[in-house]
């Protein structure tokens, strides 16, 4: 039996070259009505496109459209189907982020690649990091924090000076934006 595939492309110029060639191929349908999607562009585009179809239980597979692709596949149009199927899975889980504020308040937010927390006046924060309930870092004084899953690592947290993590990995990168260190701290 065939598979029904969604083609979902960036807005990039060889994303959508190369959609057009795949739906002259393969045709297209909704993600809604696929067994697979196929997503065309970068590593933003492939969190996009997981971030926009996590309601749907289909597996997305990337190939590389962009100009990184560290969580993606490269491109060929040629022997798609044979492809699809000898595709390794990896499941990512994302991560549900819960803060509360000074103010009392609470924000609670789903998301693929990291949550991250940034200052919003012109002096450092200090933030308490807890996972799962427990306090992993009593004091951190920086301009922000990323908590970064294994298929975020390669985005902001990278930038940041963050670790990449592989996909399958069962842990998450804490990274310091701008971390404050006193001049005479000794680091080991």
């Amino acid at each position: 039996m065939a598979q029904k595939i969604a083609f979902m492309a960036s807005r990039s110029e060889s994303a959508v070259d190369s959609l057009r060639v795949l739906e002259a191929v393969y045709g297209n349908c909704s993600a809604e009505e696929a067994d697979l999607i196929v997503a065309l562009g970068g590593d933003g585009f492939m969190l996009d496109v997981l971030h926009t179809t996590q309601h749907i239980d289909c597996p997305v597979y990337g190939m590389n459209r962009g100009t990184v692709g560290f969580l993606m596949n490269e491109y060929s149009p040629d022997h798609m189907m044979e492809r699809l199927a000898e595709a390794e899975e990896a499941v990512i889980h994302p991560l549900r982020m819960r803060a509360h504020c000074v103010d009392g308040s609470e924000f609670e937010a789903l998301a693929i690649n990291e949550v991250s927390l940034l200052r919003a006046g012109p002096q450092a924060a200090k933030l308490q990091i807890s996972v799962d309930g427990r306090v992993r870092l009593p004091e951190l004084v920086c301009d922000g924090a990323l908590l970064s899953t294994p298929a975020g690592s390669t985005a902001y947290n990278y930038s940041a000076h963050g670790p990449i993590l592989p996909i399958g990995a069962d842990i998450l990168a804490l990274t310091g934006i701008a971390p404050f260190r006193a001049r005479r701290l000794r680091v080991a």
